[in-house]
């Protein structure tokens, strides 16, 4: 594969945002202490009678947004994946999810948040967040994504703005490689076949969807043909995509920055064992923190965690031994 042309997810959400604060005078941001980072300060001083910086402070950053939320705008709420979900979720459950102002599902708040899974490195365990995946999928009404590049960042950030009620999407701290091209749809509940194959199918999402086209290209060369799925919106899950694969393929490897028990991987599992059950083994964190990782160290800690491309390559091999 060509070297991947390496882009800043949080500069092009900033860079999105303000576009559509021109375009729409309801779009409302804020931010918990962390806007500078986060890049949504750029926002603020374009319009600075919309945003908001509540300081440490992330319950009221949900509250506030919930508020804003139920006075007719459309509320953008972004801090650290792991101060939203691990700080806020009695907030998130009863202000934003269980409201059902006119018999809308929720309020039109949008959670979008950075620093996810292990690649956060050197900010350490306490604060890699591994189960951001798990407690959102299950809070009724929200939708959750996990942006592969910063293209999928730019046109799910517009998608939501654009669609009435409460989203989750997390993006990465790093550097992400582009994957998509600019042309790419993306849709709610739709997966993406950005690899056709016959032998297997990877299922990945955020940061491990490039690895998964590694591995595609490395086991390609061994005469093993894989297919490769962008399952970007975790819920709703693409049902369609994933059982077409399992009949076309016979199985699959999941593979995510988040532990492995409620996250992408078990979305897939659950949908396909009611459609069209075939082997699956998921890659991801094996129910244990991370650890503290230098910028330089962070793919030896993917590694150790099974989060590679290599490993991929491994356990497709493994599981075709395993097809009915």
């Amino acid at each position: 594969m060509n070297p991947p042309i390496m882009t800043d997810m949080r500069s092009e959400y900033s860079k999105i945002l303000i576009e559509l604060g021109k375009e729409n005078s309801n779009i409302v941001v804020l931010g918990a202490d962390t806007t500078d980072s986060l890049k949504t300060s750029g926002f603020g001083k374009a319009f600075p009678n919309r945003f908001f910086n509540v300081g440490i402070a992330e319950a009221n950053l949900v509250s506030m947004s919930a508020g804003l939320a139920a006075s007719g705008k459309i509320s953008f709420a972004s801090t650290y994946a792991i101060f939203l979900p691990g700080r806020a979720v009695d907030q998130i459950r009863n202000g934003i999810a269980y409201p059902s102002p006119g018999n809308k599902k929720g309020l039109n708040v949008k959670l979008v948040v950075s620093h996810g899974g292990l690649s956060v490195g050197p900010d350490g365990g306490s604060h890699q967040q591994i189960e951001d995946i798990a407690i959102m999928r299950v809070i009724p009404n929200f939708r959750v994504f996990i942006p592969a590049d910063t293209i999928a960042v730019s046109k799910l950030t517009r998608l939501m703005a654009n669609e009435y009620g409460p989203f989750y999407m997390r993006m990465a701290r790093s550097n992400t490689p582009v994957v998509h091209s600019e042309s790419q749809d993306f849709q709610i509940g739709k997966g993406i076949t950005i690899r056709d194959g016959s032998d297997c199918t990877i299922a990945a999402c955020g940061i491990t969807v490039r690895m998964a086209l590694e591995a595609a290209e490395s086991l390609q060369h061994e005469g093993i043909s894989c297919r490769v799925l962008d399952m970007f919106s975790i819920k709703p899950i693409d049902g369609d995509i994933l059982e077409k694969a399992a009949r076309e393929t016979g199985c699959i490897v999941t593979c995510e920055e988040h532990n492995i028990l409620g996250g992408m991987g078990s979305a897939v599992t659950e949908s396909v064992s009611e459609r069209h059950p075939v082997p699956i083994k998921r890659i991801g964190a094996q129910d244990m923190f991370g650890e503290s990782a230098r910028d330089n160290e962070i793919p030896l800690l993917l590694e150790k965690h099974g989060i590679t491309s290599f490993n991929m390559v491994k356990q497709v091999k493994e599981i075709r031994s395993r097809k009915l």
